[in-house]
């Protein structure tokens, strides 16, 4: 017995869906609810590829979908991408990713259960490696995958249009990518796969080599991609815009204070708790200046606090953030910087392109205008340990540090 009719829960699953093309929302919403007019458990799955040891803030918009479908009653699939993550998802982006070798694959994955089950309930959780069935593929297969989708339809999406046009290389191993996610759909018989809107391709893809096999083709769900504390760019730990639901609560607070006024209604909508009603309304509160745009993002940033460390957790880093920037009027907004090991301070603010030069730096330090949590740096030999600090440069030049993960 499900808890909500089928017009409920397809009203609750496909809140927020984007897909660029209403025909193809169109037609995924009418296949979604001729599933779930079956009357059982669909199976619901959403792949994450390991290509570094945390999970962040990003990752959870569909990990918060597959907790719906738990609740829904059916079956919440969480695949970790460690065969995907040898080849590096090309979607949406414009350069090749790094390659990994799969020892650096199997460690990043290490920590990636136990942060899931943040979100999803472990008792209605399958968790799978797609390893189990990429490994054993054979040459024939692969050739049989690749003869249900063309080099034309490749190159139609955006990023490798746009690469292929620059004459950038788009190399042999990115096509083979949405084949592999596509083969993790038939070996999992997926009802519903989800994912963020860049991977609508791949998502499609699945659907075709499904029917290769001669199965059902899944139904396609893309939600938005979170933007990160830089409020422009996707999230991503490569960038350095990231917030790790595994970082200390101050942490957390700390950086989804930082991100731009204009990406708060990005959180709001992706990563809280929050009912449709309840952001529509402190939305209305903002437009009308009811209440101060500082003061709803302390609100989110206590509810992405609590949701992964807890009321307690989230009352100490708001007044951890009171006590360290408001008291000593800092600004609220500012970049983060993570440090990674010790680092000069010259190099610091070279690095963190504060200043054009390290002579630059040198000659700011010697007018005394360089201040490390209040202090002034009379050294040019001083280092920088990594944790949390507030490094001033001039009058008007903050950053924000934080010890990396």
């Amino acid at each position: 017995m499900f808890p909500k009719s089928v017009d409920e829960q397809v009203a609750l699953i496909m809140y927020g869906a984007e897909f660029g093309d209403e025909q193809i929302k169109e037609r995924m919403t009418e296949e979604l609810r001729e599933r779930l007019k079956e009357g059982r458990p669909l199976r619901v799955y959403c792949g994450y590829d390991p290509t570094a040891p945390d999970l962040h803030l990003g990752h959870t918009v569909t990990m918060r979908k597959l907790r719906l479908f738990q609740e829904l009653g059916h079956q919440a699939i969480f695949v970790i991408g460690d065969y995907t993550a040898l080849i590096g998802d090309p979607s949406g982006r414009y350069k090749a990713r790094p390659r990994l070798t799969y020892e650096q694959v199997q460690a990043n994955a290490q920590t990636y259960v136990q942060q899931a089950f943040k979100i999803l309930d472990p008792e209605r959780t399958e968790v799978r490696y797609n390893g189990e069935w990429l490994s054993k593929l054979k040459y024939e297969d692969f050739i049989f995958m690749a003869a249900q989708v063309t080099v034309q339809q490749f190159l139609a999406r955006e990023n490798f249009a746009k690469r292929y046009e620059e004459g950038d290389a788009i190399w042999l191993h990115e096509l083979l990518y949405p084949l592999a996610q596509g083969y993790d759909a038939v070996m999992l018989r997926a009802d519903v796969q989800i994912g963020g809107t860049e991977q609508l391709f791949n998502l499609l893809v699945g659907r075709k080599i499904q029917e290769a096999y001669g199965l059902p083709p899944q139904v396609c769900i893309t939600y938005p991609i979170l933007v990160g504390t830089d409020g422009k760019m996707k999230m991503s730990k490569s960038m350095g815009n990231y917030i790790g639901i595994d970082e200390p609560p101050e942490v957390m607070y700390g950086k989804v204070m930082s991100i731009p006024d204009e990406a708060m209604f990005n959180y709001f909508e992706l990563v809280t708790r929050w009912t449709p009603a309840e952001i529509e309304q402190l939305k209305a509160s903002l437009a009308n200046g009811s209440i101060h745009p500082m003061e709803a993002k302390k609100q989110l940033a206590w509810e992405i606090v609590d949701i992964f460390h807890g009321r307690e957790a989230a009352d100490a880093a708001a007044e951890h953030f009171r006590r360290v920037f408001q008291e000593r009027d800092l600004p609220p907004e500012m970049p983060v910087w993570e440090l990674r090991e010790p680092i000069n301070i010259v190099d610091l603010i070279h690095a963190a392109g504060l200043t054009r030069s390290k002579s630059d730096a040198r000659r700011l330090i010697q007018q005394g205008s360089v201040l490390l949590n209040g202090e002034r740096v009379t050294s040019f030999e001083m280092v920088v340990e990594p944790q949390e600090a507030v490094l001033r440069v001039g009058r008007r030049s903050f950053l924000r540090l934080v010890p990396s993960r």
